[in-house]
Protein backbone atom coordinates (compact mmCIF):
# COMPACT_ATOMS: atom_id res chain seq x y z
CA UNK A 1 0.00 0.00 0.00
CA UNK A 2 1.61 3.55 -0.67
CA UNK A 3 2.00 5.61 2.01
CA UNK A 4 -0.01 9.12 2.07
CA UNK A 5 3.31 11.23 2.92
CA UNK A 6 4.50 9.93 -0.78
CA UNK A 7 1.29 10.61 -2.81
CA UNK A 8 1.25 14.15 -1.00
CA UNK A 9 4.81 14.56 -2.28
CA UNK A 10 3.96 13.05 -5.47
CA UNK A 11 0.76 15.30 -5.93
CA UNK A 12 2.92 18.78 -4.92
CA UNK A 13 5.74 17.80 -7.47
CA UNK A 14 2.69 17.16 -10.00
CA UNK A 15 1.18 20.35 -9.44
CA UNK A 16 5.01 22.52 -8.72
CA UNK A 17 4.95 21.20 -12.55
CA UNK A 18 1.85 22.63 -14.04
CA UNK A 19 2.57 25.75 -12.27
CA UNK A 20 5.84 26.40 -13.58
CA UNK A 21 4.89 25.44 -17.24
CA UNK A 22 1.91 27.92 -16.67
CA UNK A 23 3.70 30.79 -15.46
CA UNK A 24 6.50 29.77 -18.46
CA UNK A 25 7.23 33.31 -19.86
CA UNK A 26 5.66 33.11 -23.60
CA UNK A 27 8.64 34.69 -26.18
CA UNK A 28 7.20 36.72 -28.74
CA UNK A 29 9.15 37.58 -32.18
CA UNK A 30 8.37 40.64 -34.74
CA UNK A 31 9.96 42.78 -37.00
CA UNK A 32 10.63 45.94 -35.35
CA UNK A 33 8.03 48.82 -35.78
CA UNK A 34 4.46 48.63 -35.69
CA UNK A 35 4.04 44.68 -35.54
CA UNK A 36 5.90 44.64 -32.69
CA UNK A 37 4.50 47.76 -30.84
CA UNK A 38 1.15 46.12 -31.40
CA UNK A 39 2.49 42.89 -29.69
CA UNK A 40 3.77 45.00 -26.73
CA UNK A 41 0.21 45.98 -26.21
CA UNK A 42 -0.89 42.74 -26.49
CA UNK A 43 1.95 41.65 -24.00
CA UNK A 44 0.73 44.07 -21.35
CA UNK A 45 -2.79 43.29 -21.82
CA UNK A 46 -1.70 39.39 -21.24
CA UNK A 47 -0.13 40.22 -18.13
CA UNK A 48 -2.88 41.59 -16.54
CA UNK A 49 -4.54 37.89 -17.23
CA UNK A 50 -1.79 36.02 -15.50
CA UNK A 51 -0.30 35.17 -18.69
CA UNK A 52 3.89 36.87 -19.19
CA UNK A 53 4.90 37.51 -22.23
CA UNK A 54 8.44 38.67 -23.70
CA UNK A 55 8.41 40.50 -27.00
CA UNK A 56 11.72 40.06 -29.15
CA UNK A 57 12.37 42.37 -31.57
CA UNK A 58 13.98 41.97 -35.18
CA UNK A 59 15.38 44.32 -37.90
CA UNK A 60 15.22 41.23 -40.37
CA UNK A 61 12.82 38.93 -42.34
CA UNK A 62 15.24 35.61 -42.18
CA UNK A 63 16.07 35.76 -38.26
CA UNK A 64 12.39 35.25 -36.62
CA UNK A 65 11.93 31.97 -38.60
CA UNK A 66 14.93 30.62 -37.93
CA UNK A 67 14.75 31.77 -33.84
CA UNK A 68 10.94 29.93 -33.89
CA UNK A 69 12.60 26.88 -35.54
CA UNK A 70 15.60 26.62 -33.04
CA UNK A 71 12.66 27.15 -29.80
CA UNK A 72 14.53 30.54 -29.25
CA UNK A 73 10.50 32.03 -29.79
CA UNK A 74 7.14 30.16 -28.99
CA UNK A 75 5.44 32.47 -31.64
CA UNK A 76 6.62 34.97 -34.50
CA UNK A 77 4.35 37.49 -36.06
CA UNK A 78 5.72 39.28 -39.17
CA UNK A 79 5.09 37.45 -41.83
CA UNK A 80 1.91 37.19 -44.10
CA UNK A 81 0.46 33.34 -45.50
CA UNK A 82 2.78 34.16 -49.23
CA UNK A 83 6.18 34.87 -47.21
CA UNK A 84 5.57 31.71 -44.85
CA UNK A 85 4.51 29.46 -47.51
CA UNK A 86 7.85 30.11 -49.09
CA UNK A 87 9.82 30.03 -46.25
CA UNK A 88 8.39 26.79 -45.69
CA UNK A 89 8.69 25.59 -49.39
CA UNK A 90 12.79 27.02 -49.16
CA UNK A 91 13.97 25.57 -45.84
CA UNK A 92 11.22 22.86 -44.62
CA UNK A 93 10.12 24.40 -41.65
CA UNK A 94 7.42 22.44 -39.36
CA UNK A 95 5.52 25.74 -39.25
CA UNK A 96 1.56 26.52 -38.74
CA UNK A 97 -0.74 29.42 -38.26
CA UNK A 98 -2.04 29.81 -35.43
CA UNK A 99 -4.07 33.41 -36.25
CA UNK A 100 -4.43 36.30 -38.60
CA UNK A 101 -3.83 39.53 -37.42
CA UNK A 102 -3.21 43.30 -39.25
CA UNK A 103 -3.18 43.54 -43.08
CA UNK A 104 -0.59 46.52 -43.57
CA UNK A 105 -1.68 47.63 -47.18
CA UNK A 106 0.82 48.55 -49.59
CA UNK A 107 1.01 51.60 -52.02
CA UNK A 108 3.05 53.14 -54.89
CA UNK A 109 4.41 56.30 -53.74
CA UNK A 110 6.55 59.23 -55.21
CA UNK A 111 7.91 62.20 -54.44
CA UNK A 112 8.59 63.29 -58.16
CA UNK A 113 4.68 62.85 -59.95
CA UNK A 114 1.34 63.23 -58.85
CA UNK A 115 -0.10 60.58 -60.39
CA UNK A 116 0.32 57.93 -62.57
CA UNK A 117 0.36 59.36 -66.30
CA UNK A 118 3.05 62.09 -65.65
CA UNK A 119 5.49 58.44 -65.13
CA UNK A 120 7.90 59.31 -68.23
CA UNK A 121 9.46 56.71 -70.28
CA UNK A 122 12.39 54.78 -69.13
CA UNK A 123 11.47 55.65 -65.46
CA UNK A 124 12.99 54.05 -62.70
CA UNK A 125 10.89 51.98 -60.23
CA UNK A 126 11.80 50.14 -56.73
CA UNK A 127 9.86 46.93 -55.86
CA UNK A 128 11.06 44.69 -52.73
CA UNK A 129 13.84 42.19 -54.15
CA UNK A 130 12.06 38.78 -51.91
CA UNK A 131 9.59 36.52 -54.26
CA UNK A 132 6.47 37.07 -52.93
CA UNK A 133 7.01 40.69 -51.82
CA UNK A 134 8.18 41.67 -55.00
CA UNK A 135 5.05 39.84 -56.71
CA UNK A 136 2.64 41.98 -54.37
CA UNK A 137 4.37 45.42 -55.41
CA UNK A 138 4.01 43.90 -59.13
CA UNK A 139 0.79 43.56 -58.72
CA UNK A 140 -0.12 46.95 -58.02
CA UNK A 141 1.41 48.33 -60.70
CA UNK A 142 -0.44 45.96 -63.23
CA UNK A 143 -3.45 47.32 -60.94
CA UNK A 144 -2.26 50.64 -61.98
CA UNK A 145 -2.32 49.86 -65.67
CA UNK A 146 1.78 50.26 -66.16
CA UNK A 147 2.62 46.81 -66.60
CA UNK A 148 1.30 43.58 -67.31
CA UNK A 149 2.38 40.08 -65.72
CA UNK A 150 2.02 36.42 -67.23
CA UNK A 151 -1.83 35.48 -66.11
CA UNK A 152 -2.13 33.03 -63.16
CA UNK A 153 1.12 33.60 -60.85
CA UNK A 154 -0.08 35.67 -58.24
CA UNK A 155 2.47 35.48 -55.47
CA UNK A 156 5.13 34.07 -57.29
CA UNK A 157 5.24 36.66 -59.98
CA UNK A 158 8.64 38.28 -60.41
CA UNK A 159 10.33 41.02 -62.74
CA UNK A 160 11.08 37.97 -65.25
CA UNK A 161 7.25 37.62 -65.68
CA UNK A 162 6.64 41.25 -67.12
CA UNK A 163 4.82 40.56 -70.27
CA UNK A 164 4.37 44.27 -71.11
CA UNK A 165 6.16 47.32 -70.38
CA UNK A 166 5.08 50.05 -72.80
CA UNK A 167 7.00 52.87 -70.57
CA UNK A 168 10.02 50.69 -70.53
CA UNK A 169 9.86 51.04 -66.72
CA UNK A 170 13.55 50.01 -65.12
CA UNK A 171 13.39 47.67 -62.13
CA UNK A 172 15.18 48.38 -59.32
CA UNK A 173 14.87 45.37 -56.39
CA UNK A 174 15.48 46.88 -52.87
CA UNK A 175 15.34 44.97 -49.43
CA UNK A 176 11.82 45.09 -48.26
CA UNK A 177 12.58 46.82 -45.21
CA UNK A 178 14.76 49.34 -46.82
CA UNK A 179 11.95 50.31 -49.99
CA UNK A 180 11.31 53.48 -47.65
CA UNK A 181 14.51 55.41 -48.53
CA UNK A 182 14.55 54.29 -51.89
CA UNK A 183 12.19 56.54 -52.62
CA UNK A 184 14.62 59.18 -53.04
CA UNK A 185 16.55 57.32 -55.66
CA UNK A 186 13.66 56.58 -58.11
CA UNK A 187 10.58 57.79 -60.06
CA UNK A 188 8.45 55.53 -58.16
CA UNK A 189 8.55 53.23 -55.11
CA UNK A 190 6.72 49.86 -54.08
CA UNK A 191 6.09 51.16 -50.13
CA UNK A 192 4.72 50.10 -47.07
CA UNK A 193 3.15 52.29 -45.51
CA UNK A 194 3.87 51.44 -41.43
CA UNK A 195 7.86 51.70 -42.21
CA UNK A 196 7.13 55.22 -43.08
CA UNK A 197 5.12 55.99 -40.33
CA UNK A 198 8.29 54.04 -38.09
CA UNK A 199 10.33 56.06 -39.74
CA UNK A 200 8.46 59.50 -38.97
CA UNK A 201 6.95 60.45 -41.97
CA UNK A 202 2.93 59.57 -41.59
CA UNK A 203 2.17 62.40 -44.20
CA UNK A 204 4.13 59.88 -46.79
CA UNK A 205 2.73 57.14 -45.67
CA UNK A 206 -1.25 58.63 -46.14
CA UNK A 207 -0.08 60.03 -49.65
CA UNK A 208 0.61 57.15 -52.50
CA UNK A 209 -1.01 57.03 -55.72
CA UNK A 210 -2.62 54.02 -55.31
CA UNK A 211 -3.07 51.23 -52.22
CA UNK A 212 -4.27 47.46 -51.68
CA UNK A 213 -6.97 46.97 -49.52
CA UNK A 214 -9.18 44.27 -47.43
CA UNK A 215 -9.58 42.12 -50.27
CA UNK A 216 -5.75 41.39 -50.13
CA UNK A 217 -5.65 39.59 -47.09
CA UNK A 218 -3.63 36.58 -48.25
CA UNK A 219 -0.75 39.30 -47.12
CA UNK A 220 -2.47 40.04 -43.37
CA UNK A 221 0.15 38.98 -40.96
CA UNK A 222 0.06 35.64 -38.81
CA UNK A 223 0.56 34.25 -35.45
CA UNK A 224 3.17 31.51 -36.63
CA UNK A 225 4.72 28.75 -34.25
CA UNK A 226 5.69 25.24 -35.15
CA UNK A 227 3.47 22.23 -35.20
CA UNK A 228 4.21 20.88 -31.80
CA UNK A 229 3.42 24.07 -29.75
CA UNK A 230 0.18 24.56 -31.90
CA UNK A 231 -2.29 23.55 -28.95
CA UNK A 232 0.07 24.75 -26.14
CA UNK A 233 -2.74 27.26 -24.69
CA UNK A 234 -0.43 30.09 -24.08
CA UNK A 235 -0.20 30.79 -27.51
CA UNK A 236 -4.11 30.29 -27.94
CA UNK A 237 -4.32 32.67 -25.23
CA UNK A 238 -2.01 35.32 -26.46
CA UNK A 239 -3.48 35.24 -29.88
CA UNK A 240 -6.95 35.96 -28.59
CA UNK A 241 -5.92 38.74 -25.99
CA UNK A 242 -4.60 40.32 -29.17
CA UNK A 243 -7.45 40.17 -31.19
CA UNK A 244 -9.92 41.49 -28.80
CA UNK A 245 -7.90 44.10 -26.78
CA UNK A 246 -9.01 47.59 -27.08
CA UNK A 247 -5.39 48.48 -26.83
CA UNK A 248 -3.99 46.49 -29.54
CA UNK A 249 -6.73 48.33 -32.20
CA UNK A 250 -5.79 51.28 -30.28
CA UNK A 251 -2.28 50.98 -31.22
CA UNK A 252 -2.66 50.02 -34.24
CA UNK A 253 -4.35 53.11 -35.30
CA UNK A 254 -1.48 55.00 -34.08
CA UNK A 255 0.72 53.27 -35.49
CA UNK A 256 -0.26 53.47 -38.82
CA UNK A 257 -0.44 57.63 -38.36
CA UNK A 258 -4.51 58.03 -37.89
CA UNK A 259 -5.47 56.81 -41.30
CA UNK A 260 -7.28 53.58 -41.58
CA UNK A 261 -6.48 52.89 -45.34
CA UNK A 262 -3.24 51.67 -44.33
CA UNK A 263 -4.10 48.64 -42.96
CA UNK A 264 -6.88 46.31 -41.89
CA UNK A 265 -8.10 44.41 -39.19
CA UNK A 266 -8.03 40.92 -40.78
CA UNK A 267 -9.96 39.21 -38.19
CA UNK A 268 -12.92 41.15 -38.12
CA UNK A 269 -12.96 41.61 -42.04
CA UNK A 270 -13.64 37.55 -42.66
Amino acid sequence: MTHPARILSTLFATLAIAVGAQAQTLKVGASTGVHADALHAAAAEARKQGLDVKVIEFTDWTTPNEALASGDLDINYFQHQAFLDNAIRQRGYPFDVVGVGVLPNIGLYSYKIKNFSELKDGARVSVANDPVNQARGLGLLEKAGLIQLKEGLGARATVNDIVSNPKKLKFIEVEGPQLVRAIEDVDLAQGIPAHFVSAGKPEVASKALLYTGASDSYYAIRFVTRKDNVNDPRVRKFVQIFQSAQAVRDQTHTSFGGDTKLYTLAWLSK
